[in-house]
């Protein structure tokens, strides 16, 4: 019996889940498509912070991928190493046993990690934010120092327990502050409300934007960068520009300007890096991000591709720079990839990658936003309505649901409750080769 050409798949990101549908969807039948992932779903990232401020449930921005990509053989584990010169991919499921997967093709969409700086205390006692159980975790947390800020008779403790500190003010940072203050401000109005005579006062919430940037959103348009920091000033969000943590304690943060901040919670989001299993390829770098060509393939290996945060994809609207490691870049670059082995495999001509920026939109809560649909800088109610629309039309999955839940957040209170799914210690931070600060901009 002959086997059938096997294209593989490492990776359902943004890249690999767009890449394994369209290359089934080219082939129809005519190879194996097989994705190799540690989970079951594909993650819609830009709404995590909805999760971790309780807008939406988990599943809702987790879209089944055996339901969505029929056809595709999902095999379920975490890449370790790649043979290229056998043809074969070595993983270990979810249970920890061993497996190997060959390759006729290969499309390498492993995504990014956290990103470390060397700063003492930061593994310790930082919530990293790449993940559904850290969103999950982050919301169990910060309920649960509002709780307790609620009935602590140390007016220090409350303070302290009230008090959020976010490093990092790029897309994520900047989300997480803006819903993460809304969020809290419902939590002490919860208390308020329900005070028994022996609960103290809660101190009013503090949130902290952190950046050694000179602006928040440094790498968008300034447009954007102007309307979230006034959104995030007008609710009392304190934005420290040029200022980064010097070190981390269980009683606080110090800051590079040797200001000490008493605090219970260092959301870390200061930005990615590409998975290390790319480092361990032995192959051609830039930035960390695998060496590929306009086409997204591996030099000196015609039969591997990558694509997303992995792969250093030559920018061609942009001479001599690469693609930027954003969810919109990802996506377009899965077709891409995924069109361009159906071609190696007789469906179809290769492409070059080539894509103009559509423009970019941030959730900044409530009917807050800012977004600049193809150029055209919008904020308000009608950014809030781009935004929203934007996201469900990216969506591959649970659009109706997620619908519902935003329409439920907007007619009833959130439910303020611990649900202690995730403890701390089932989110650490990857301690591995932590990277020097730069703003954005600077040379490396």
């Amino acid at each position: 019996m002959v086997s059938r050409t096997r294209v593989l798949v490492v990776g359902a990101g943004f890249a690999g889940y767009q890449a394994a549908r369209t290359v089934n969807r080219r082939l129809r039948g005519r190879a194996e498509t097989v994705l190799l992932n540690p989970t079951d779903y594909f993650l819609y990232l830009p709404l995590l912070p909805q999760v971790a401020a309780g807008i939406l449930e988990p599943r809702r921005v987790t879209v089944s991928l055996p339901a969505t990509l029929p056809g595709v053989r999902l095999v379920l584990g975490e890449a370790g190493r790649v043979d290229l010169e056998r043809g074969r991919v070595h993983y270990r499921d979810p249970e920890g046993r061993p497996g190997e997967l060959g390759y006729d093709r290969l499309v390498l969409a492993v995504g990014s990690v956290n990103k470390l700086l060397p700063v003492p205390g930061v593994v310790e006692y930082a919530h990293g934010f790449r993940g559904l159980p850290e969103a999950l975790y982050l919301r169990d947390h910060i309920t649960r120092q509002i709780e307790l800020a609620a009935t602590s008779a140390d007016a220090g403790e409350r303070a302290a327990r009230c008090t959020f500190v976010v490093v990092g003010a790029g897309y994520t940072g900047t989300e997480v502050a803006a819903q993460g203050s809304l969020f809290t401000d419902a939590l002490v109005r919860h208390h308020a409300d329900r005070r028994h005579p022996d609960r103290r006062h809660t101190s009013p919430p503090r949130w902290l934007l952190v950046d050694i940037a000179p602006r928040v959103l440094p790498e968008l348009d300034r447009r954007l960068s102007t309307t979230a920091d006034r959104v995030l000033r007008g609710r009392g969000v304190e934005i420290r520009p040029g200022t980064s943590v010097a070190e981390a304690t269980p009683d606080g943060v110090r800051l590079d300007d040797g200001e000490f901040v008493p605090t219970r919670t260092l959301v870390w989001c200061v930005g990615v890096r590409p998975d290390p299993l790319v480092g361990e390829l032995g192959l051609p770098v830039r930035g960390g991000r695998l060496t590929v060509d306009p086409r997204l393939r591996v030099p000196g290996h015609e039969e591997v591709f990558a694509c997303g945060d992995a792969a250093a994809v030559p920018d061609l609207t942009h001479p001599g720079r690469l693609t930027a490691m954003t969810a919109q870049h990802a996506t377009r670059q899965g077709r891409t990839a995924g069109n361009n082995v159906a071609a190696t495999l007789g469906v179809g001509e290769q492409h070059d990658y080539r894509h103009h920026d559509l423009g970019f939109a941030v959730d900044l809560g409530g009917t807050s936003a800012a977004a600049n649909p193809v150029g055209v800088p919008l904020s308000g109610p009608l950014a809030g309505a781009v935004t929203r629309g934007y996201h469900l039309a990216a969506l591959p999955g649970n659009r109706i649901r997620v619908a519902a839940d935003w329409l439920l957040d907007a007619l009833l209170p959130r439910q303020a409750v611990q649900l202690g799914l995730v403890r701390s210690g089932a989110v650490p931070l990857d301690m591995e080769t932590p990277e020097p600060a730069r703003a954005p901009g600077q040379r490396k």
